[in-house]
């Protein structure tokens, strides 16, 4: 059985969250009528000049400075030319030679527990094209130009990745980061973020990299494994009946689960790329750096590490907790607002609260619980007013609009019994209805002491404090 080794490069597109287009001012709001967004200059009306959104620059050099990439103080738009009904001058505006953001690294965790540093080769600034529709013209396409301008950063990997998982690990890594800085909503169904996969297969040991196929727009995590896997197979398939992979470009079908030919890959002199006479070359001067470095956000990596030292979590729980500004900023006010015990926040906003939202697909935003009161419920199970299985019906009544954890107790008057007296008398009435498994307890069967805890949980409503039950129980069966 022959050996293969997989090589992986990803180019990511996404789409920068300026208010209007990179060389224009036509907005890019999502969902718009088709072409009611789309100005004489995205339409490449003659004797129209694009002028450089200085945002999209900004945006640029904030992702530049979180992955250690160089910051190019000259970079150059290039035309690169080429003919597609949805491009409508003929050409795109890109970078080529000279971009804007240039290597830089991304440490991405993998399923194993290990780590592996990435490399990128460039981030570019780039103008995205219209869009072919198929689906409402029988027999004919429709052009929508609205997206026609809409600014790109194109983040270009090494080949460095050697299986499905791993790019998805890097892609994820990548999603995470731009949505962090606040310069991409990375939403994936609207377009904002998507892939080009470059897959190779090599001999192990083989010095040179095979022919590569390059799959186009994959716009889910879930798409990009997939077409990744059937592509290696594909290619080793051919390979070992005595066929050659041939440099083509490809797209993955995800109901058929398969990657199918779309064209010939065309080499970048095909392009015919030249520096855009229309624009200047850009100029980054250093303030304009310093203060992109100023705006950057305390980054994932260092959140997450920050989590863990600081409030003392897992790995594992800090990565959970750290996955989006916006769930690390709720855990942070809950743990500041209880005043102590950051595990037992952890587990609850990670645990009910993250599942109340998945379930309902809302955001943190929209949370009927704020993280004031979700400590309110907190401070109620570490004062044993509650016990922690109560409280999450509490929850679910405070999800449900009833008010604060301390409103929901004294409506449903679900406060916990820990008056001594009060719980030694459900014991003894537990006792008296059970006078068997009392024997049977007492003659050594002690696998029953759970059948009594149930039972003066019952009798109690759930009411009674666990634990003094516990220690209640244990000295009255022992007679």
């Amino acid at each position: 059985m022959m050996e293969w080794e997989t090589v992986i490069g990803l180019e990511i597109h996404a789409q920068l969250a300026t208010k209007s287009k990179i060389f224009s001012g036509a907005a890019i709001a999502y969902g718009a009528e088709p072409n009611t967004q789309a100005c004489a200059i995205d339409l490449g009306m003659p004797g129209v000049l694009p002028v450089l959104n200085q945002d999209a620059v900004r945006m640029a050099a904030m992702l530049g400075l979180a992955i250690g990439a160089q910051v190019a103080h000259r970079s150059v738009f290039a035309r690169k030319n080429y003919f597609y009904p949805d491009l409508p001058k003929g050409y795109q505006i890109s970078q080529y030679e000279l971009p804007v953001v240039q290597g830089g690294h991304l440490t991405v965790d993998l399923e194993d527990g290990s780590s592996k540093v990435i490399g990128i080769t460039r981030a570019h600034l780039e103008e995205d094209a219209g869009k072919s529709l198929h689906e409402d013209f029988q027999g004919l396409s429709g052009i929508d130009l609205n997206r026609a301008g809409t600014p790109l950063l194109e983040i270009v990997s090494e080949p460095e990745m050697r299986s499905a998982k791993e790019a998805v690990a890097y892609m994820k890594k990548l999603h995470q980061l731009v949505v962090y800085l606040g310069i991409c909503d990375g939403n994936m169904q609207e377009g904002s973020f998507r892939c080009d996969a470059n897959v190779s297969v090599r001999r192990k040991g083989a010095p040179q990299f095979g022919t590569r196929a390059e799959i186009k727009n994959l716009n889910s995590f879930r798409f990009v494994e997939r077409a990744i896997d059937f592509e290696v197979e594909r290619q080793i398939d051919l390979i070992e009946s005595g066929h050659k992979v041939v440099q083509e470009t490809r797209l993955y079908d995800p109901d058929k689960g398969e990657t199918r030919s779309m064209r010939s890959k065309e080499e970048a002199n095909d392009y015919r790329y030249f520096p855009d006479p229309d624009l200047l070359p850009l100029i980054v001067d250093e303030a304009f750096i310093e203060a992109a470095r100023a705006a950057l956000p305390e980054l994932p990596d260092a959140k997450k590490q920050r989590f863990a030292e600081q409030y003392g979590l897992s790995g594992y729980d800090a990565g959970v907790l750290t996955v989006s500004r916006e769930l690390a900023a709720f855990y942070e006010t809950v743990v500041a607002s209880l005043g102590s015990e950051p595990k037992l926040c952890a587990n609850w906003v990670m645990g009910d609260f993250s599942a109340f939202l998945n379930k309902e697909n809302r955001e943190i935003a929209d949370s009927p619980v704020n993280a004031e009161q979700l400590a309110g419920l907190l401070r109620r199970i570490q004062d044993r007013t509650i016990s922690g299985k109560l409280a999450k019906d509490v929850f679910e009544a405070m999800w449900a609009g009833e008010g604060d954890a301390d409103t929901v107790i004294e409506k449903r008057g679900l406060r916990q019994i820990t008056d001594t007296s009060a719980i030694e008398k459900v014991i003894d009435d537990v006792m008296a209805a059970s006078p068997d498994q009392l024997a049977q307890y007492r003659a050594g069967k002690d696998k029953l002491f759970g059948f009594f805890v149930g039972q003066v949980m019952k009798l109690s409503k759930g009411k009674a404090n666990p634990q003094q039950v516990n220690d209640l129980l244990m000295e009255k069966l022992k007679g």
